[in-house]
């Protein structure tokens, strides 16, 4: 309760200094519109339902790509820890692919796909996909050998072991890697969104980008506070506390 309300004050207080530069004429408030002027942007968006329209475009992409990406990162993960000739062939493509920044997928995906949903979940498992892969990859390399070797002597042998023992051994690290993978995707649909313009559906990206070619800045500011408010409730609701159980589950809390 204490850490809400320092964090609370500390946020009014930035708010408060944020108004006050702009009423003193100090910021432009063609440039830096104040939170009175997103406020009333939040407002009528909210009233007209675009914001939320929006909002339900781009988390249905996200959890449709991130599930997609998931289902193909894991099991990769897997191959690379247990195998060493795919460590040493899908290992290095992922560790590669990884680095590649998420935009770059999008004229690819732009001739493949053409303006379409399709090139949007593409972008969004290209993005996620190789970090969930690593991650997995690490989280089983992290599990200490003694625990394989305990199991075989009780007589736990080759997928059993690993299905029994050393994937749950792996979770903490796992979950820590999905959510890092959580995070490219999110990146690269709103990479996608702002690049790729289809007529199926307006997510908060093509309203990004629309408020900047309309030069509405309360409307880009007012966007971005949205998409940083869904990244941070998706960490505190979500893998925050199943990291948290999974930590002391496993007897890794600090």
């Amino acid at each position: 309760m204490k850490r809400w309300l320092i964090g609370s004050i500390f946020f009014v207080v930035v708010l408060a200094v944020w108004e006050f530069l702009i009423w003193k004429g100090i910021w432009s408030s063609l440039l830096m519109p104040s939170p009175l002027d997103i406020g009333k942007y939040f407002f009528v968006s909210i009233q007209d339902k675009s914001l939320l329209d929006a909002s339900y475009v781009t988390l249905k992409r996200l959890l449709i790509g991130y599930a997609l990406g998931i289902g193909m990162g894991l099991p990769l993960g897997l191959l690379n820890a247990r195998f060493k000739f795919c460590e040493d062939t899908i290992g290095l493509l992922a560790l590669g692919l990884q680095t590649l920044p998420s935009v770059c997928w999008a004229p690819l995906a732009l001739l493949w796909f053409g303006q379409t949903e399709a090139s949007m979940l593409f972008i969004v498992v290209m993005g996620s996909v190789w970090s969930i892969t690593l991650a997995t990859d690490a989280g089983v390399r992290n599990v200490p050998p003694i625990y394989a070797r305990a199991a075989r002597t009780m007589g736990s042998r080759a997928f059993h072991t690993w299905l029994k023992v050393i994937f749950p051994a792996s979770l903490p690290f796992v979950v820590s890697g999905m959510k890092q993978g959580w995070a490219f995707a999110w990146r690269s649909l709103m990479a996608a969104e702002i690049y790729v313009t289809i007529l199926t559906g307006f997510g908060l990206g093509h309203l990004l980008h629309y408020g900047r070619e309309l030069h509405a800045m309360d409307q880009v500011l007012a966007i971005m506070i949205v998409i940083i408010l869904i990244g941070l409730l998706t960490d505190k609701i979500l893998f925050s506390p199943i990291e948290r159980f999974l930590h002391r589950r496993w007897g890794t809390a600090k």
